[in-house]
């Protein structure tokens, strides 16, 4: 019989100013313990839906870059209302924590990854997990980019976005229908395609888990950061259901990277009308 472990993730929320719950949970989505105050109901959607969220997380590990360790270290997201976070508890094994927007970011981190260690006695395996391989290796992926010479919709924002930013690679453009609207310069349509998939389910499971990080009324979901040993990813709203896709190597420059691709987004507007119809641009 698997043990419960909820006692042992008390420790984050009683020593964690702002922390709301915290829940443990397998790869395939079933929970091994939670805090007190969640329903029995809540909990399995919430394992559910991160166990989704690492599992997409992790098979995007080649959009953040090439690198011979694609080590996925955590997911973050963020609403208007609250925090959420996923990081590896051993091997099939994560511990999500939710939190209030002002919470102490170190502090929960810092609680979060003791907690790792304590729980690594409990679960007898390692406390990371190392991100799959794509299905070809990285310097072909990198080679069949410059040789597809890009999807053929380049978006200058987004060319602007990346341009100049320190470790800054790629970013890609998705509509409402998840579908590729356009892409930063030298990004093959294969690429394109297949992150658009996932960021699609990214998306999805991180609307999911809204209740998660509180209940208020009007709550938005802000954005889904991915953190891998390599590099980054970031997944952005860019209004009309649309959002934005980026990714970043791991020493780039996070938060100019970031505003850039904010400040992209209101102008990003006139390549999101509804396929077959004619944008104004």
């Amino acid at each position: 019989m698997t043990t419960d472990l909820s006692w042992m993730l008390d420790d984050i929320v009683n020593n964690v100013p702002k922390a709301r719950h915290a829940v443990l949970l397998s790869a395939d989505g079933l929970p091994r313990g939670a805090t007190e105050g969640m329903s029995r109901k809540d909990v399995s959607t919430i394992a559910a839906a991160m166990a989704g969220m690492q599992s997409l997380s992790r098979a995007t590990a080649h959009f953040a870059g090439p690198g011979e360790d694609r080590q996925w270290n955590q997911t973050i997201i963020e609403f208007s209302h609250g925090w959420i976070f996923l990081i590896g508890a051993g091997q099939g094994a994560y511990l999500a924590a939710a939190a209030e927007p002002d919470v102490d970011m170190q502090q929960i981190s810092f609680r979060m990854h003791r907690l790792v260690a304590r729980l690594g006695n409990n679960l007898t395996s390692p406390p990371r997990v190392d991100a799959p391989a794509p299905a070809e290796r990285p310097d072909r992926d990198e080679g069949r980019q410059k040789a597809a010479g890009g999807t053929g919709v380049a978006i200058a924002e987004l060319d602007e976005a990346v341009k100049d930013v320190r470790g800054a690679r790629h970013a890609v453009l998705l509509g409402s229908d998840g579908l590729p609207r356009g892409t930063t310069t030298g990004m093959s349509q294969d690429l394109a395609d297949t992150i658009s998939a996932a960021m699609t389910g990214i998306h999805a499971y991180s609307r999911a888990t809204s209740q998660f990080a509180g209940v208020q009324e009007g709550a938005r979901w802000k954005q889904t950061v991915i953190e891998f040993q390599h590099g980054w990813i970031f997944l952005i709203s860019a209004g009309r259901g649309a959002f934005l896709a980026a990714a970043a190597e791991q020493d780039a420059d996070i938060e100019e990277f970031t505003t850039r691709l904010h400040q992209a987004v209101p102008r990003l507007d006139a390549y999101l009308a509804p396929r077959g119809t004619v944008s104004s641009k």
